[in-house]
């Protein structure tokens, strides 16, 4: 078992456990106080199926009862009809603010329960039990809570910690290969922004990584959620350096939303990715082996670097524009200096933006 503390604040933070079972989570659960209390567990319906019973009984021996609220799986379902459902469900249960909500599952279901929890009676605690690559690795640790609203990505959200986050790695032996390579951006992403000796490491095991060896991944998760925690804890709230955590998700997200969610997140991540390095290297950051080996080291891990031949650059131009990150009329870009540093722009012009997406589009495997 390994352990990270995260902090909040000069006296408050969590736990990140990394475990490989269910085994230590009453008591990690009992320590923070809620022996005797209602526990409300928030899943998905697959994965409820895989662990939700099992999960269910670990904090029976914790709680005064224990309610479940399974929503249908998908993004398309990170709503605001699903959290109204989750809130009435939340009532019927007779949860106060001293009890505590449960997220069992992967980002969608992590951001729903989270929010809920930010919002329900001003705020009650949560734990977030994170079930796939990227929500170990990213979206479990930090706060960010939220839905999406019509087409808008997680335009309505709260920050809100979690009490614990507690990942049990067996979980990722369920994930088909294409969502196992999603999370694979994140982790990517990491080493990109923040550490170019890590983003070495990455490249020198793809081949453990891939086979999902258990060393190799006890390593890799503990050192992408170290960065995390390093990024949040200077900045909670993204007032600054927390923002370099969203290298490639400018791009990324209007590609998902052009795409009608036919895309995961972390293969528009891979995207976006591709494309603010290639502005990156146009302004002459990047050396042309340095674009090339970022653009193509997305490929042995299972993630995409083209569009479509069809795709239309100008309507994905057009949905950056309602990005969250928009400063004004300006969008705060993450772009690289270099591998491992990361920096925010505020210049980068929709001339650039089109270059990165149009780059996309023309370049073959």
């Amino acid at each position: 078992m390994e352990e990270l503390f995260v902090k909040t604040g000069p006296d408050t933070g969590y736990d990140i456990v990394i475990t490989d079972s269910f085994e230590a989570l009453s008591e990690k659960t009992d320590a923070l106080g809620f022996k005797g209390r209602r526990i409300f567990i928030v899943s998905d319906s697959n994965v409820y199926l895989l662990y939700g019973e099992e999960v269910r009984k670990s904090l029976q021996s914790v709680a005064l009862e224990t309610t479940e609220f399974v929503f249908d799986a998908g993004e398309e379902n990170k709503n605001l009809d699903w959290v109204s459902k989750m809130y009435r469900a939340m009532t019927k249960a007779h949860l106060d603010r001293k009890d505590l909500v449960v997220a069992l599952g992967g980002g969608v279901c992590g951001d729903m329960a989270g929010f809920a929890s930010a919002t329900y009676l001003r705020g009650i605690d949560f734990i977030q039990i994170p079930t796939t690559l990227l929500s170990c690795t990213d979206s479990s640790i930090g706060g960010k809570t939220g839905v999406d609203l019509d087409e808008l990505k997680n335009m309505v959200g709260a920050f809100h910690m979690p009490r614990l986050v507690y990942m049990n790695l067996s979980c990722l032996g369920s994930l088909d290969a294409r969502e196992y390579s999603s999370g694979m951006a994140e982790i990517l992403k990491h080493g990109l922004i923040k550490d170019n000796k890590y983003y070495e490491w990455l490249i020198n095991h793809f081949q453990e990584i891939n086979d999902r060896d258990q060393d190799t991944l006890v390593h890799m998760i503990k050192r992408s959620c170290e960065i995390k925690r390093d990024v949040v804890e200077a900045d909670p709230t993204e007032q600054g350096e927390r923002a370099l955590l969203n290298f490639g998700h400018t791009i990324g997200h209007a590609i998902e939303k052009y795409m009608d969610l036919k895309l995961r997140h972390g293969e528009c991540v891979a995207l976006g990715s591709v494309a603010a390095s290639f502005i990156s290297y146009r302004r002459g950051y990047l050396s042309t082996e340095e674009y090339y080996e970022i653009r193509d080291m997305f490929v042995p891990f299972g993630l995409p670097i083209t569009l479509p031949d069809d795709a239309d650059a100008e309507k994905i131009l057009k949905l950056t524009k309602s990005d969250k990150k928009m400063n004004g009329a300006q969008i705060r870009f993450i772009l690289l200096k270099a591998c491992g540093r990361a920096y925010i722009d505020t210049s980068v012009t929709d001339e650039e933006i089109l270059s990165g997406i149009k780059e996309l589009i023309l370049t073959e495997d």
